[in-house]
């Protein structure tokens, strides 16, 4: 078990997000808390989990089972099932851990309960919380006045016409929050948003209603944990100041406290890979941070260990820890 061992008084940690940045985080974090609860956005609707939310008219699964396998403590094999997708025929892409969670919702009765039940067949660290259990659809404003529906749209719609998003919204308006996950959040000693994709695996949680209100309440550090670079399609030219200002517009208050950032620089060679698809290094301005009444934390965590630039989960989980440790007002954890 790699950094600070697990105490009686482990924190209880709520990280609320979607997609990879999620999972990644949750891998590191579970080595220092078995209270950690993960809350993921329902607003996906392309690739695999697409497919079955259409044909099965069931939530989106993928990045659910991202989580479930992150948190989980089962043989390696297991894990590899759960992530394997199939090559050939007409379940070319899709993933048996999505086919695991729709045999599971149909026996179930419910998503809810079908997440409960792989949680269990996994043995999984935390717990794993969809924000909604709502039928749910990204609607995507952009500053020409044009608008999508569909989370899977958003990248191809903005490169075409060189548009810039000014606002998302969840159809149906202000869905209920799933009990569970704003209980979660009203007891925890942490609250994480991020990293993720902004505006289709953060923004859409607090669009959920009793989401933002009960992380805007809390008597919890709050942090944000960004992006180690802009996302292509998605947040182009953003700095960290873009991205909490977007997130404080859609929630309608301020609702962390910190922002924590990678501080590696990404090699020349990662670097230019991602400048050919106008993409870069989030940059971060800590002055303008601190004129919204945010304080930068920045620390080394990035991994380009496969090309690609993320989070080291290992380092990002230290550098929480050490952020909880050190700005917690509730310290339950030393």
């Amino acid at each position: 078990m790699s950094g600070m061992a697990k105490k009686a008084t482990e924190p209880k940690i709520v990280a609320i997000g979607g997609g990879t940045g999620l999972s990644n985080m949750l891998r590191g974090l579970k080595n220092y808390t078995g209270k950690l609860t993960a809350i993921v956005t329902m607003a996906d609707d392309g690739g695999g989990s697409g497919t079955l939310r259409d044909e099965l008219g069931m939530p989106p699964p993928g990045d659910v089972r991202n989580c479930l396998q992150a948190l989980a403590n089962t043989e390696p094999v297991m894990e590899k099932l759960l992530a394997y997708r199939f090559k050939e025929g007409c379940l070319t892409g899709q993933s048996m851990g999505n086919l695991f969670l729709a045999a599971l919702n149909d026996i179930s009765g419910s998503f809810y309960g079908a997440v409960q039940k792989l949680s269990e067949v996994l043995a999984i660290t935390g717990r794993v919380l969809p924000v909604t259990t709502e039928d749910v659809r990204l609607l995507v404003s952009f500053d020409d006045g044009t608008e999508i529906f569909g989370e899977s749209k958003i990248r191809d719609h903005k490169k075409s016409g060189n548009r810039h998003i000014s606002r998302v919204a969840l159809l149906p308006d202000k869905p209920p929050a799933l009990g569970e996950s704003i209980e979660a959040i009203k007891g925890a000693d942490l609250i994480l948003l991020g990293p993720g994709s902004l505006y289709t695996s953060i923004i859409p949680n607090l669009l959920t209603e009793g989401i933002s209100e009960a992380i805007s309440q809390s008597d919890a550090l709050r942090v944000f944990v960004l992006n180690v670079t802009t996302e292509d399609g998605e947040t182009e030219g953003y700095t960290a100041c873009d991205h909490v200002k977007a997130l404080f517009e859609h929630s309608g208050s301020q609702l962390f406290d910190y922002c924590l950032a990678n501080s590696t620089d990404l090699p020349k060679d990662v670097a230019e890979r991602y400048a050919a698809y106008g993409a870069c290094q989030t940059k971060v301005n800590e002055k303008e941070l601190l004129s919204l009444g945010i304080k930068t934390i920045s620390r080394p965590m990035l991994d380009c260990s496969e090309g690609y630039a993320h989070h080291d989960s290992d380092k990002l989980a230290l550098e929480i820890m050490n952020l909880y440790r050190d700005k917690s007002p509730t310290k339950v954890y030393g």
